[in-house]
């Protein structure tokens, strides 16, 4: 190459490393525009596929590995021929290492979840955390591949929500812009783990951001599609689930019966949210009076696991093989019951031994034993008038599963992708609608919005109710310098009286003073000591803290409807 062109082509590549710096410190800057936002979800949804790719390749190969079965698809035929002091060891163990993992990398030893995704769309600027978040991931793996008794589609999630966090510190990405990376980041992970492009988009909008924006649709469905493809890539295009194709629903004639079962189904799915939250508070007080380290609860729920899975293997994981059984109706009326309370059971202990996983799965499990159980007595009933049983466990699987998400709408796509069946829709869609109406009055909208009133977080009532909470009372107060000295008399008249706010506090906290107190303003303080007066900040005006939440919720309106 002549030195002529040499210089040439060092020059340019100069002027490319310049653009591609100007470029991203414009994008850091600025945030990025459409096209580039688009680019940037294709990007994340891909990550976020690999990330569920791998998680479920990882369960696969460690439960392989673990119970020395091929096809993990079948592991619970294969358990029953092992020894019962193997099926107790595995998940005790697996208990020990998972405590051990959020003991040291969790400050209160739990695992992240759907939950805390949420919450972190909805009051944290779109971000979750990193650190905690990995660390619940490999609690969760360990748990699903020694034999707790929950689904992966929780960890996946809060996985994806990790990787986007990741990006949106690096592009410091606004809450818009960072909530719509989180939803494109749970779209593709949703899709890549399910082989469901449709659900997993509507999953992310209607469960995770909670509105239908259109800004973000598109953005989403691209990291959807993406994380599709990364599935389709492994296992080709196939359903979870394959039905019998003999069944056929007598439309007109057999609606009322599914009606009865979404009702059924919404009942259940409320027996399932609160023995999980019963069994998490009998945990608490257990844990509390015999004084038990934090690493210990995982190992005795891996045991309590164990046990009950020397009987019944079928509670063993995320439990694929007795959800295909159930609706290829495989199973027996009295053995559907029994699986269904002993399932309900496992799960619960799961849940309550911080042993991590997701709620999804279980609940699909659910529905389809309690949904064959119904058919069974539908069709024994009135069996002229009744198609086939398998239609009420699709049916039952469905409603259980959106009750207990509180997401009909893409809780009855990922059943139709699941199952390929689009045959039945009118009875999914009536099981699916009643199940949700009864179970949404009975707890707080879904299992996740429960789990976190739990944690005083209120976002099941909307806007409304939880914008108060993102806002300090430092950032709309009026520093101590702005007052004037009749002011400054009056704030130390209103604390001697113990009407006043720590600095630290939010809105939520002082609305409920000001509306008590009835006063004009609030002094803020920083509270030094027991024997020390506090130090005035400033105070904080009612019309001020009512003018900011005016404007979140305006920006929260025009984030919704834009």
């Amino acid at each position: 190459m002549a030195p002529q062109d040499r210089s040439a082509l060092a020059a340019l590549i100069r002027d490319a490393k310049c653009a591609c710096r100007d470029g991203w410190d414009s994008l850091c800057r600025e945030g990025p525009g459409q096209v580039q936002f688009w680019f940037i979800a294709l990007a994340v949804g891909t990550a976020a596929g690999l990330a569920a790719l791998g998680f479920r390749l990882a369960i696969a190969a460690l439960q392989s590995r673990l119970y020395g079965v091929e096809d993990v698809h079948r592991l619970h035929s294969y358990a029953e021929g092992l020894p019962w002091f193997w099926i107790l060891l595995i998940p005790t163990l697996g208990g020990l290492t998972v405590g051990i993992i959020l003991n040291r990398f969790t400050d209160d030893g739990a695992v992240r979840s759907v939950a805390d995704v949420i919450e972190g769309a909805a009051l944290k600027e779109g971000r979750v955390e990193m650190k905690e978040g990995i660390a619940s991931a490999a609690a969760s793996m360990i748990t699903l591949s020694s034999g707790g008794s929950s689904g992966r589609e929780g960890p996946v999630v809060h996985l994806a929500a990790v990787i986007s966090t990741w990006v949106s510190e690096r592009i410091n990405a606004s809450g818009i812009t960072a909530r719509d990376l989180l939803g494109c980041a749970v779209a593709g992970a949703v899709s890549a783990s399910f082989n469901a492009p449709i659900a997993g988009a509507l999953f992310a909008l209607e469960v995770v951001l909670r509105h239908f924006a259109v800004h973000a649709f598109a953005p989403i469905a691209i990291a959807s599609v993406a994380g599709t493809l990364i599935s389709r890539l492994q296992f080709g295009d196939i359903t979870e689930f394959s039905l019998p194709a003999d069944g056929m629903l007598r439309f007109y004639v057999e609606l009322p019966a599914f009606m009865l079962l979404g009702l059924m189904s919404g009942l259940v799915a409320v027996i399932l949210m609160r023995s999980v939250f019963l069994a998490d508070d009998f945990g608490n007080w257990l844990q509390g009076r015999l004084r038990l380290p934090r690493w210990l609860r995982p190992t005795v729920a891996g045991a309590l696991l164990g046990v009950l899975a020397i009987g019944f293997p079928h509670i063993i994981g995320v439990g694929y093989e007795t959800t295909s059984r159930a609706l290829t109706g495989d199973l027996v009326l009295g053995v559907a019951v029994l699986f269904t309370v002993i399932k309900v059971a496992a799960v619960a202990i799961t849940m309550a031994g911080r042993m991590g996983g997701g709620i999804f799965s279980p609940s699909l499990m659910v529905g389809a034993l309690a949904g064959l159980a119904f058919g069974h007595v539908a069709t024994g009933i009135f069996p002229e008038a009744s198609g086939s049983e398998t239609l009420y466990a699709l049916a039952g699987m469905g409603a259980v599963a959106a009750a207990v998400l509180g997401a009909p709408i893409s809780t009855t796509l990922i059943v139709f992708e699941l199952t390929g069946d689009w045959q039945t829709g009118l009875a999914v869609m009536v099981a699916v609608s009643l199940s949700t109406a009864l179970a949404s009055r009975m707890v707080d909208r879904s299992f996740f919005l429960t789990l976190l009133e739990r944690r005083n977080v209120h976002l099941a009532a909307g806007p409304q109710a939880y914008l108060l909470a993102t806002v300090g009372c430092a950032r709309v107060m009026r520093p101590r310098e702005q007052m004037r000295d009749s002011e400054v008399e009056e704030s130390w008249n209103l604390i001697e009286q113990g009407v006043y706010i720590d600095g630290n506090a939010t809105l939520e906290r002082a609305m409920p003073i000001f509306e008590r107190a009835n006063v004009a303003f609030l002094p803020v303080v920083t509270l030094a000591g027991e024997d020390e007066p506090p130090e005035l900040w400033g105070a904080v005006w009612q019309v001020d803290a009512l003018k900011e939440f005016n404007r979140r919720l305006a920006e929260t309106a025009a984030e919704e409807h834009s």
